[in-house]
């Protein structure tokens, strides 16, 4: 190999790949916008629809629960078709969910609502179950999750998009969200011709920016139709008749405890993710806040996100990625408690500042679990930590029912709801601590 290869080869994105991985992380932005306009939306359908902080939080149990649904079916498809394959299939449901907002607006139904939520993320599920390992793929091994972090720091810009049309467009113009002198809503005193109305002109103002999106995607999906993608390790292997049973896959999954571990990891981390920056509009509005302006801390909490993104994949050329995973796991910990045991404004600033800390988090605990999984088990494994995503799903509407209690041991139950996040932190500890020592000789990855 000449010097010329070598230096190629060492690089973080290697030139022929720059346009593939350029395309491919336009992906994450995609998802990023779905994940975090549709957050905020929870508070709005608690009123509008007259429903429990549990209640309205099926709306996440909806839109994670499509993840662990369609997970393993998407790596499957992967398995025997192709990369390609998968990500034209995810922005097809990713539009088709979408676009579904129309006659869920149009019925008024909280449950057509999570209907078409489920089949968005039926396609968030063959997105990232595609395009996580193809990013891992498109370089040096050493380089991976570096790499990974570097393709997730561009999730938060899509995530900010999502959040700045939720505050900017969306709640402003909700007229469920009208308070009185005391910044209690006026909603629920409202008559049922008065609240009717209000509920036809909300939804539909939730419903236009998922058309948008929707149709977005429909382009992006044209697009990736007509490009060319570079084939894989494992789409190699496969051309050349190598294919693993997934009896054996399976088997070298379970078997591999970093691995095992990693995807509990990445279920607490989600739930944790999820109950930070849904929750934090009920927190600011205990607070007298209206909705619109407690999504702006929303905002502030994923800009802090996305600087961390892009500081920690620099560190990591310094540092070990596990440490500094466990590093950070320390600080998201110490900032949960500070939301929980501060109350006023300072509070709520260190549950903002929470974001810092997370941003490393899901692409660091992906690469870090994938690391030493074979080429042709890579689908089936990505797939899992995929599907580990579920626990956005899972503990969001346990926070909801505790937020319900109003008060818990003395203390507001919206503070005391965070100890469910610090619990998640606390494990994510354990994993990037625990994987730093079996491994203490330096890596670049």
């Amino acid at each position: 190999m000449s010097t010329e290869e070598k230096k190629e080869k060492g690089k973080l994105i290697p030139r022929k790949y720059l346009l593939t991985f350029i395309l491919v992380t336009s992906l994450f932005a995609l998802w990023g916008f779905a994940n975090d306009f549709t957050n905020p939306m929870v508070a709005a359908f608690r009123t509008v629809m007259e429903l429990s902080n549990f209640k309205a939080s099926l709306i996440q149990f909806a839109f994670y629960g499509g993840y662990a649904t369609m997970a393993i079916p998407a790596a499957l498809f992967i398995r025997k078709y192709s990369y390609k394959s998968g990500i034209l299939i995810g922005l097809a449901l990713y539009a088709t969910g979408a676009l579904l907002a129309m006659p869920a607006a149009q019925q008024q139904s909280f449950t057509f609502f999570c209907f078409a939520l489920y089949i968005l993320t039926f396609g968030l599920a063959f997105l990232e179950t595609t395009a996580n390992p193809f990013i891992l793929s498109l370089g040096a091994k050493e380089n991976s999750t570096r790499r990974l972090n570097m393709a997730q720091a561009f999730n938060p810009v899509g995530s900010l998009t999502g959040m700045a049309v939720a505050s900017l467009i969306v709640l402003p113009n909700l007229l469920s969200d009208e308070r009185d002198a005391a910044g209690q809503l006026t909603f629920a005193a409202k008559d049922a011709v008065e609240k009717a109305g209000i509920r036809v002109h909300d939804l539909e103002a939730i419903r236009t920016p998922y058309i948008v999106i929707g149709l977005i995607v429909l382009v992006v999906f044209v697009i990736f139709l007509f490009k060319k993608m570079p084939k894989t390790e494992s789409e190699q292997l496969k051309s050349q008749g190598i294919h693993r049973p997934i009896k054996e896959t399976l088997s070298n999954l379970w078997h591999n405890h970093n691995y095992r571990l990693g995807v509990v990891a990445q279920f607490f981390y989600v739930g944790a993710q999820i109950m930070c920056w849904t929750f934090i509009i009920q927190y600011a509005e205990r607070l007298g806040l209206s909705w619109a302006k407690a999504q702006m801390f929303n905002i502030a909490a994923m800009s802090l996100n996305l600087t961390g993104r892009f500081v920690g994949t620099f560190i990591m050329k310094y540092v070990n990625s596990r440490l500094l995973l466990a590093i950070f796991a320390i600080g998201a910990s110490v900032c949960t408690m500070g939301a929980v045991f501060i109350d006023g404004m300072f509070g709520l600033y260190m549950l903002v500042l929470i974001s810092l800390f997370m941003s490393i988090m899901f692409p660091s605990i992906y690469g870090i679990a994938l690391e030493n999984v074979e080429a042709s088990d890579t689908n089936l494994g990505a797939a899992f930590l995929v599907m580990s995503i579920v626990g956005g799903a899972i503990l969001p509407p346990l926070q909801g029912a505790l937020i319900d209690q109003k008060v818990i041991m003395g203390m507001p139950a919206v503070n005391f709801s965070f100890f469910l996040p610090l619990l998640c932190f606390f494990f994510i500890f354990f994993y990037g601590y625990r994987t730093y020592r079996l491994r203490p000789r330096p890596l670049n990855s």
